[in-house]
């Protein structure tokens, strides 16, 4: 998820590319890819690592399995993944900074294998989080899965934003409105924008053979957010409250939906753990 693309104030020149089936054996392909680097993440995330750390598992990982990291140098992107702690909303550079008990961290994956984009995030307990990180968090899986189960050929992509943003604010989150998922394939951005918001019966149309992100961010306070003013990348809440996102790639299919990032097992320290924190 990257700054200049996601703004929903840009305007897309190109149509909605409908992939193929060779298209999206590729894809499938791309997206276990990051899936698999994703949960490498997981299995060694401890109190105490650093930001930069992360980059260094991701970048290797990626590699190793014949792939590169899409972010890297992406608009002048300096790192191989984004790390967003805390009340960074996303496109946390990663670096110096060490993850303590408590700390929620997003780590957002892309990965370019075989001419394709797989992107996949997830959102990451540090130790013991309290009761304001569980709920963000939480929130958040949730409203993905919630936001995918609309998927289906002839719905609107306004249902997908419209049952996110009821079930958000329902829970008394906020959903970022600057920044939004994205069509995804040979490109790392491609039409249409997804909105996390929204109403039904509104957007996009869907058709079989679409290919797009879901990654709603969801903010503890209020929806606003701020860009540095130094990094030119980083999105921190506008209040300072804390912010979670979860992320899958999801193919429109005949009879419902795939998603292509989905997960071989539970990812550590977030997924394994959830259910003692809902409520």
């Amino acid at each position: 998820m990257f700054r200049r693309p996601f703004r929903r104030t840009e305007e897309h020149a190109l149509g909605i590319d409908i992939k193929s089936a060779k298209d999206i054996q590729a894809m499938r392909a791309s997206c276990r890819v990051a899936a698999e680097t994703l949960l490498l993440v997981g299995q060694k995330l401890r109190v105490g690592v650093t930001t930069d750390d992360i980059n260094t598992w991701v970048h290797d990982n990626t590699i190793q399995q014949g792939a590169r990291p899409s972010p890297l140098h992406y608009k002048g992107f300096p790192k191989s993944v984004c790390t967003s702690v805390n009340d960074v909303v996303c496109h946390g550079i990663p670096g110096p900074e060490l993850l303590r008990d408590g700390d929620i961290i997003n780590v957002d994956i892309t990965t370019f294998f075989q001419g394709f984009h797989g992107d996949t995030s997830a959102t990451f307990y540090v130790g013991m989080p309290g009761p304001a990180a569980r709920h963000v968090t939480e929130t958040a899986r949730k409203a993905l899965d919630i936001g995918i189960a609309e998927v289906r050929e002839g719905a609107h992509l306004g249902d997908v934003g419209a049952a996110i943003q009821e079930y958000v604010e329902k829970r008394g989150c906020s959903v970022v409105r600057d920044f939004v998922g994205h069509g995804i394939g040979r490109k790392f951005h491609e039409p249409p924008q997804v909105k996390h918001y929204g109403k039904r019966g509104s957007a996009e149309r869907l058709k079989a053979g679409m290919i797009f992100t879901i990654e709603p961010m969801v903010n503890m306070g209020r929806y606003e957010v701020k860009l540095d003013a130094r990094d030119k990348w980083t999105v921190r809440t506008a209040d300072g409250t804390l912010s979670a996102q979860f992320e899958h790639t999801v193919l429109v299919t005949k009879t419902g939906f795939e998603v292509l990032t989905q997960r071989a097992q539970p990812l550590r320290a977030s997924e394994n753990i959830a259910s003692l924190f809902i409520g």
